[in-house]
């Protein structure tokens, strides 16, 4: 098969045919797959590198295993890799054949409360940016976030560029780079504001992720919280030993 004689490795080729055929519907979500030795032929390869690429979509929550009943197609869920700032949201989803969108709601200016002034290390009452946003992909919301932001770090904030990304975003406009993210992640039950914004019932489970940013220089650039849809989220987290 042509999809696999373009000279790269052989099981990144099936990797990415299979999600090309994923992706334009030939197998479709909760579908099972061929076997290994179908797809040994199909492709004209060995089962060994059938079974890397699979392993490999399997780790990506791409594809999932059944003991004993075979292959299947994970269903419509977003797949977040949460160990990597190389890629941001549109990248992610982009590469994985969606359409993302991110929609910002409000960019307003608050003074800091006690808790806030905590958590971005600054003065209780000191200006802080408000920024909050919906992701989409594929028109469906998946994440709400709400973000803060240390005013006298980032003053007059654009709105455009916070459609995009955030962290490119204070990296041009202010030359702000961010050196290392804390992030803590834990289930949510929706609220109805949550509920509201991501066109889901209230108390239906999602994720809590909560970010510090820090600068280089060890100070706190930004703190937000994000909500994600838990019956649209896959997360995964890759550790280098």
């Amino acid at each position: 098969m042509e999809d696999v004689k373009d000279g790269s490795a052989l099981h990144l080729q099936v990797k990415d045919a299979i999600i090309q055929f994923i992706n334009n519907g030939e197998y479709k979500p909760n579908s099972q797959l061929p076997t290994e030795a179908e797809f040994c032929e199909k492709f004209g390869v060995s089962r060994t590198t059938v079974r890397t690429a699979l392993q490999q979509l399997t780790m990506d929550g791409i594809i999932f295993r059944k003991r004993g009943s075979g292959t299947f197609v994970s269903g419509n869920k977003v797949r977040q890799t949460l160990t990597t700032t190389v890629d941001h949201f549109s990248k992610q989803i982009t590469m994985q054949g969606k359409k993302p969108l991110i929609n910002v709601l409000n960019l307003d200016v608050l003074p800091a409360d006690e808790f806030l002034s905590e958590q971005l290390m600054i003065k209780e009452g000191d200006p802080v940016n408000l920024l909050e946003r919906i992701r989409f992909v594929n028109e469906e919301p998946i994440q709400f976030e709400t973000a803060y932001l240390p005013w006298y770090k980032t003053p007059a904030l654009k709105r455009k560029g916070c459609e995009k990304s955030l962290y490119n975003q204070l990296a041009s406009q202010f030359g702000l780079k961010i050196s290392k993210t804390i992030e803590n992640l834990e289930l949510f039950i929706a609220d109805e504001e949550s509920a509201e914004k991501l066109k889901i019932n209230k108390g239906d489970p999602c994720f809590l992720l909560e970010t510090l940013a820090y600068l280089s220089d060890g100070s706190i650039i930004e703190y937000s919280r994000t909500i994600y849809r838990g019956d649209l989220t896959h997360f995964v987290i890759e550790r280098n030993y």
